[in-house]
């Protein structure tokens, strides 16, 4: 071999440098950092390895190595290897199973000691050459390793990656390596290995990989079984993601559009969507595995150590159960990111097609939300409540998965079952205004069946939950997308009648609900449901039927504007629509509600919209807060279709003095009008959402905003005119702030 077992002797140090450590663990370390002296532990001379090994207590891992070193040459047939491998394994098996509750902060060496002496002497680097060896010789006759090996390998690994600051970072700079893991997936015996390896690679890893750059992608998925391919979702998972910039200055929309700037094309996780859509039959099987049910679960034996599928009946049905959840969670998030992306038509085509939701409302009462049982499995260290939960995690996963689907699309209506979907019409015909089309082209074949669909079960349990769940929020966010869109009266109604408005009012106002992401999903919900039907409001004021609980609501609602501020904008809207109908239950409704008599009044309205202009400035824009923005905007363009607009203008000057600060509102309020510009008539924003939210058409947004924007201080509808030349700041360059 090139390198001796003492290895050759260490170059000469150039006069005036820097003299290398004297200490061997120094020495190793300053080797690999530097390539010079000393890179690996089989440099050094067995005789000084054995003298030092009791006395540095390295539990003879080194000479280990330097044997399994000489073992591996290129001609070696690794006979040897395992026998050695099963001497160091269970060395660093026991300090990865001590990491999983050991303070990771405190140092690596003397904390997990084998681990750190393994790969400072070189043995993660061995073990990368070992495992590769086969793929880098270019003889006829490749060498061989066995299975068991292979798994020895992958498993020792792991164990030091969880173990040692740096290894997995190491690895994962080593795109060789990991794509080559995805080759060893094709074989059943060293899938689990590779597939947990591969995911703490690619957990760390600084720039995603190409899902393109592996070897035969489409007939590797072909060949996993439906419980590798559920494994293999985890690690898709990382890869259709797009990676969190990790800073909240970076998810502002300033931050955001300026890297959009930069990234022209599409990102390697929408590159990465595309790939998986164009596997064959991949979709198929995800929505199979997503909607099987457990009594139809068969296991891989290699995978599972189990002998057979006999085998498998034996397990305790809780541990089935459990089974089945964790591999429906990996599939549904797989499902949820595909929906939301650049592709979301041609996914939802597909698992509309291949029954997705149908199935999932089979399964609804059984698995996804059941009883939870006093033998029901949890993980080691939690509880059945706890939010890691598999139970808790699959419900929450379920619910984003129901939102992503019903979001702006037709073929939410596949949530209902055909009764279901007959109401809807009879609703119409009995309002007498024409049927969604969506509705009449939904294809039957594809809804939900039994008694109930799934929006209607979901909604049941929603009414169920107690004050403190943590499901509140998803529940909200999933009913609220149903609704989101174009308004249908239709589809309120059918709420209304299974008391939707009623439990959201009791949560608000009776159950004086503190939690704000709750708060704001209810908010959203009640605005999606209460616009432009006068018949929600007539049954808010049955509910809300004293001054007490009024005032308890607007509380809620003043608490936090960007919480409510849709709700807010609901408010507006619709009472100036009823304002405009000459209908007496119209009448009646705007004299009785304590809500629309509210909003009603000037003041009440120039106080919500000199609060929504002072609480949001284009720093600190973030998709979450500039809806206050857009409400702001659609305040001022009733009162601008009203010829109200210089009224407004001039009020929230005086208002502005009155705080004894001229200038501040309307400077702000210019500054966020110029980025509105920005960023939604940018080419690729779709305008249609600002629309079908507030039937305005965004001709008249554009519009509204531009003569906000004039430069003529003569206009009496341009905000200029409404600051003192000496508090003016209007043409600062907010994106270099």
């Amino acid at each position: 071999m090139a390198e001796a077992a003492g290895g050759p002797r260490p170059r000469r140090a150039r006069r005036g440098a820097r003299s290398a450590p004297t200490n061997i663990l120094q020495q190793l370390r300053y080797g690999q950092l530097s390539g010079c002296g000393l890179t690996r532990g089989t440099q050094i001379t067995e005789a000084l390895l054995k003298e030092r090994d009791k006395q540095a207590k390295w539990s003879g891992i080194p000479l280990l190595l330097q044997k399994l070193y000489q073992q591996s040459h290129p001609n070696s047939d690794f006979s040897q290897c395992q026998s050695i491998l099963k001497e160091i394994s269970p060395l660093l098996s026991m300090e990865a199973v001590a990491s999983v509750t050991e303070d990771k902060k405190a140092a690596q060496e003397s904390t997990f000691p084998n681990t750190y002496t393994f790969d400072l002497f070189g043995g993660v680097d061995l073990l990368v050459e070992i495992l590769m060896r086969p793929t880098l010789i270019t003889q006829k006759k490749k060498q061989k390793i066995s299975d068991d090996l292979i798994k020895d390998c992958l498993s020792i690994l792991y164990n030091t990656c969880i173990c040692t600051e740096g290894v997995t970072r190491r690895l994962a700079e080593r795109n060789d390596f990991v794509l080559f893991l995805f080759t060893l997936m094709t074989n059943k015996k060293t899938f689990l290995q590779t597939a947990t390896l591969i995911e703490d690679i690619l957990g760390v890893k600084k720039e995603m990989i190409q899902l393109d750059d592996i070897p035969n992608l489409g007939s590797l998925v072909s060949s996993f079984d439906q419980q590798q391919l559920a494994n293999f979702c985890r690690i898709l998972a990382v890869t259709i993601s797009e990676l969190d910039p990790g800073s909240d200055d970076k998810h502002t929309l300033l931050a955001k559009n300026a890297q959009q700037k930069k990234n022209l094309g599409p990102s390697r996780a929408e590159i990465n969507q595309a790939t998986l859509l164009n596997i064959p039959g991949f979709i198929e099987r995800l929505c199979k595995l997503a909607t099987r049910k457990v009594s139809e679960t068969t296991e891989s034996s290699d995978e599972s150590g189990l002998a057979n599928t006999s085998t498998r009946a034996q397990l305790p049905q809780p541990m089935k159960i459990m089974h089945e959840i964790m591999y429906k969670l990996e599939v549904l998030y797989v499902l949820c990111v595909l929906l939301m992306g650049r592709q979301r038509n041609q996914v939802h085509k597909m698992i509309a097609e291949f029954k997705l939701i149908p199935g999932l409302n089979n399964l609804f009462d059984k698995l996804i939300w059941r009883k939870h049982s006093a033998s029901a499995l949890v993980l080691h260290g939690h509880n059945q409540n706890c939010d890691c939960s598999p139970d808790i995690t699959l419900k929450i996963q379920f619910l984003r998965l129901l939102q992503s689907f019903s979001d702006h699309h037709e073929n939410k209506y596949l949530l209902l079952n055909s009764q279901e979907l007959n109401e809807l019409s009879a609703i119409s015909h009995k309002a007498n205004i024409p049927e969604v089309d969506a509705v009449v082209n939904t294809d039957r074949s594809l809804v939900c069946d039994g008694k109930r669909g799934l929006l209607t079960r979901l909604l049941q349990v929603m009414k169920k939950e107690p004050a403190e769940s943590s499901f509140r929020f998803w529940q909200a966010r999933a009913v609220e997308s149903f609704l989101r869109g174009t308004t249908s009266y239709a589809d309120q109604i059918f709420l209304l009648k299974r008391g939707l408005l009623e439990h959201i009012l009791y949560c608000i106002v009776d159950s004086e609900c503190k939690s704000r992401d709750v708060l704001q999903s209810y908010f959203d919900l009640l605005g999606e449901l209460m616009k432009f039907n006068i018949d929600a409001f007539k049954r808010f004021n049955k509910y809300i039927d004293t001054d007490e609980k009024f005032q308890i609501f607007l509380n809620q609602i003043n608490s936090s504007l960007v919480d409510s501020n849709m709700l807010v904008r609901c408010i507006t809207l619709s009472l100036d629509r009823f304002e405009n109908q000459s209908d007496a239950k119209v009448a009646e409704v705007l004299s009785e509600c304590r809500l629309l008599s509210y909003m009603s009044q000037m003041s009440m309205r120039m106080s919500f919209l000199f609060r929504l202009i002072n609480i949001i400035h284009v720093q600190t824009l973030t998709q979450e807060n500039v809806s206050c923005l857009n409400t702001s905007l659609v305040i001022l363009m009733l009162a601008r279709r009203k010829e109200k607009l210089p009224f407004y203008l001039h009020t929230l000057q005086q208002m502005e003095y009155t705080e004894k600060y001229p200038g501040f509102i309307l400077n702000n309020f210019h500054s966020l009008l110029r980025f509105w510009q920005q960023h939604y008539l940018n080419k690729d924003k779709d305008s249609t959402c600002l629309e079908n939210s507030s039937c305005i058409s965004f001709a008249y947004w554009k519009e509204t905003v531009s003569i906000l924007l004039s430069p003529d201080r003569t206009s009496p509808c341009a905000i200029v005119s409404y600051i003192d030349e000496a508090y003016m700041d209007v043409d600062r360059d907010f994106a270099e702030e």
